[in-house]
């Protein structure tokens, strides 16, 4: 069934809602020079605040992700952890040597995204690479591992939409386009399988309905509910048209249209009703 998944986004070793498509600084230059990435919040809390806040609500399968690579990222990341032992997942700058690192510092589940991802020499393209995608699953434990397999629309030949997975910081599109056969083989590795919508990402307009659709066709077989989806939602309303959509099979994720985020469409005590209703 269809459920509310909260996240901790941090960039610069704040916490953020950032706009998906214009994340391309990196964030150790200073806000002057990082003018092209869009925010639509910075907070004055710390990462602690957002988790003590999702324990509380015992709101499970939370993602706690690091945007560059700022130190205090890291600190802001473990900081989170030490409130929340494993209750919160990680991912951003996650690779094999330092995988179990973060399982250690309290994280439920590492998030791998870029890392994965090798050159094709004869396509000149980066595409995943199972070997290490099978190296990790076996360090960490299948049962520890989610693929970020976020994504930007590509128009193809006849005119229709693609989605392509999108690795560093959502700005390189990959040579894996998203389908039932990609999620399946992905999947015999991994516990999760989390999916931004990086062209509608922050922007509060509304959820790629297609691409939802789609993941309800392309869900791997016992994989209900472990595919996490996120990206454009702005309003409670959101959850039922997932939920409709995917035949419960895809869960969601609230950001910028939040009302702990700064936004003014969605509140927070509303997706933990909707969550203690469908559970």
């Amino acid at each position: 069934m269809t459920k509310f998944r909260g996240c901790i986004d941090i960039h610069s070793g704040q916490v953020k809602q950032i706009v998906g498509g214009t994340l391309t600084q990196d964030d150790t230059l200073s806000s002057i020079e990082s003018t092209q990435t869009l925010e639509n919040f910075v907070s004055t809390k710390p990462s602690s605040y957002y988790a003590q806040l999702y324990s509380m609500n015992n709101l499970q399968g939370c993602h706690v992700i690091k945007l560059g690579s700022n130190p205090e990222n890291d600190k802001a990341a473990e900081l989170a952890c030490k409130t929340w032992p494993k209750g919160l997942q990680v991912g951003g700058g996650i690779n094999l040597e330092n995988a179990q690192e973060w399982l250690d510092k309290g994280a439920s589940h590492i998030i791998i995204t870029s890392w994965l991802f090798s050159k094709n020499e004869e396509t000149g393209k980066m595409e995943l690479d199972f070997e290490k995608l099978a190296k990790i699953s076996d360090k960490v434990g299948k049962g520890h591992l989610i693929v970020d397999l976020s994504c930007r629309t590509v128009i193809n030949e006849t005119g229709e939409v693609d989605w392509f997975v999108a690795m560093n910081k959502w700005q390189t599109i990959t040579g894996n386009k998203l389908s039932k056969e990609f999620l399946l083989k992905v999947s015999s590795y991994c516990d999760e399988l989390l999916i931004h919508a990086a062209d509608v990402e922050g922007l509060c307009k509304g959820i790629d309905e297609k691409l939802v659709l789609s993941l309800s066709n392309w869900c791997p077989p016992n994989f209900e509910g472990k595919i996490v989806y996120a990206g454009g939602a702005k309003s409670l309303e959101d959850l039922q048209l997932v939920r409709d959509l995917s035949n419960g099979k895809v869960d969601l994720t609230f950001g910028s249209a939040l009302d702990i985020f700064g936004g003014k469409l969605v509140k927070f005590d509303d997706l933990i009703r909707w969550n203690q209703k469908n559970s």
